[in-house]
């Protein structure tokens, strides 16, 4: 990503210095101080050859490379406020969908002042270790409300299991909170047959749990899901939405933290 964007600025930095020598190429002469000698236009002799401001500005770069690192940073900065204030678009149309969607799980305080939404895949080795950020902030913070968003992104075991984890939280939504302990927290791969045990473990009866799995409604959930992670520019789990702001990856239970106390000093 760094290389692919130290590349972009080398772009921008030669395209700005080729408009640079276009513009002094192409404009009148200017008469050297203390001397009367008219401005006159002659583009014959003020033409620069291609190939010498190549090589002018590969040695300005060479000399100076630091350019291109602050381009880089005010390009990054650029791209950050960008992303932040579609972000807020998103969020203020879309908060229902992102913060009470009927289909996705709730653990902690279900009335809580302050919320976080956690998009993640059963079968992310990053999200099965951020499940011991969830309980650790849920346990220590009475006003947090913490959304499950099913986001099955790592194959057909994952989106069987996710289908499966809907189903349940359909029939027993009190029960939600064990069911994905149970299925993030385990071992191995995340399948159906995997997150149908668990289920039947905490009580579903195993035939209404096979029909609520056909439920289409399901499916519409994922792919309102889908969208919604597509408009925030959310392509990896865990991912998460605090306030009005969107989180990538699995960062700690410490950034997390103080990412819920700013979402409180702004309510």
């Amino acid at each position: 990503m760094k290389k692919a964007l130290l590349l972009s600025t080398t772009g921008v930095a030669v395209a700005l210095a080729m408009l640079a020598f276009g513009f002094v190429a192409g404009s009148p002469q200017i008469a050297k101080a203390g001397t009367a000698q008219p401005v006159e236009t002659a583009a014959a002799d003020t033409k620069i050859d291609r190939t010498e401001v190549e090589g002018i500005i590969r040695d300005y770069l060479l000399k100076n490379p630091e350019v291109l690192l602050e381009v880089q940073d005010a390009l990054e900065a650029k791209q950050k406020e960008e992303q932040r204030i579609a972000h807020l678009g998103v969020i203020k149309n879309a908060k229902d969908q992102i913060f009470n969607s009927a289909f996705d799980g709730v653990v902690g305080n279900p009335n809580g002042k302050v919320t976080i939404v956690e998009f993640y895949d059963y079968n992310c080795g990053f999200c099965k270790r951020a499940i011991d950020d969830m309980k650790a902030l849920t346990k220590t913070d009475s006003d947090l409300r913490f959304v499950l968003k099913e986001f099955p992104i790592l194959g057909p075991d994952s989106q069987k299991a996710s289908v499966v984890s809907m189903a349940f939280h359909l029939m027993m939504p009190e029960k939600y909170g064990e069911f994905h302990n149970a299925l993030l927290g385990g071992q191995g791969r995340a399948t159906e047959a995997s997150a149908i045990k668990i289920a039947l473990s905490l009580g579903a009866d195993e035939k209404t749990l096979h029909e609520k799995m056909k439920d289409p409604s399901i499916t519409e959930a994922f792919t309102k899901t889908y969208d919604l992670a597509n408009k925030l520019a959310i392509t990896g789990t865990p991912s998460y939405v605090v306030g009005n702001e969107v989180i990538f990856g699995a960062l700690g239970q410490e950034v997390l933290a103080e990412k819920i106390e700013a979402a409180k000093a702004a309510l």
